[in-house]
């Protein structure tokens, strides 16, 4: 998963980031408001972990701009400040979990495995971009030509569709398709994703490679 650190200690962010990190995911960090606004703009998250005291701006602005473009990206908030107001300002802004600090490092991690599994939604029959898909039939259509996929790009459509908007890192294609490969190399991975789109696109279906990090399957908004 890719996860956006906002917090403008910078011991408390080398941690948490470390901590994300050695968990799998892919994670970058910014210590300003303004630096995440901007960031948020332009790029996909799974999860914002998002400090309010911040310069510049602080996070409740970051989360009302967040959600003000129609972003559905987790967001756990991190702040100091205890007030019932505070945490109740935060959730109705479009927050959904909150941390008061201190807190351990097993709550941290614990939240955070809650929030990403939130925010993969079960998908069983849908149409999309010209096709129609029923995953647990595992059966396709362009119009009305049925398209046969391959087990393993089986996976990986399914792996997509579960995250519009959000970027796919190579280490979550990876473990999707352990079951089927003991060890895949980057270039495998770009094979079967290759594979994939010559498959899909001609429906109209839109897979972007995000450079250095993966791939994400474009929502029809974007």
């Amino acid at each position: 998963m890719r996860i956006l650190v906002v917090e403008d200690d910078a011991l408390l962010a080398e941690g948490l980031s470390s901590v994300l990190t050695g968990a799998g995911h892919a994670v970058e960090q910014v210590s300003s408001g303004h630096d995440a606004d901007g960031l948020l703009a332009g790029e996909a998250f799974d999860l914002v972990v998002l400090d309010i005291g911040l310069p510049k701006m602080d996070g409740f602005e970051v989360l009302r701009r967040l959600r003000g473009r129609r972003s559905s990206t987790s967001v756990l908030v991190l702040t100091a400040r205890d007030a019932v107001e505070d945490r109740v300002l935060g959730l109705d802004l479009g927050a959904d979990d909150y941390l008061t600090k201190p807190f351990s490092l097993k709550e941290f991690e614990a939240r955070v495995r809650v929030l990403l599994r939130r925010g993969v939604a079960p998908v069983a029959s849908l149409s999309v971009a010209g096709m129609t898909v029923d995953i647990a039939g595992r059966r396709l259509r362009i119009g009305d030509q049925p398209v046969d996929l391959t087990p393993r790009e089986w996976a990986l459509l399914e792996l997509l569709l579960t995250r519009p908007g959000r970027v796919l890192s190579k280490e979550q294609i990876a473990e999707k398709l352990f079951t089927f490969e003991d060890h895949l190399s980057a270039n495998a991975i770009e094979v079967h994703m290759s594979r994939l789109r010559t498959k899909i696109e001609p429906a109209g279906a839109r897979i972007r490679t995000v450079r250095g990090f993966g791939y994400m399957w474009e929502r029809d908004d974007e």
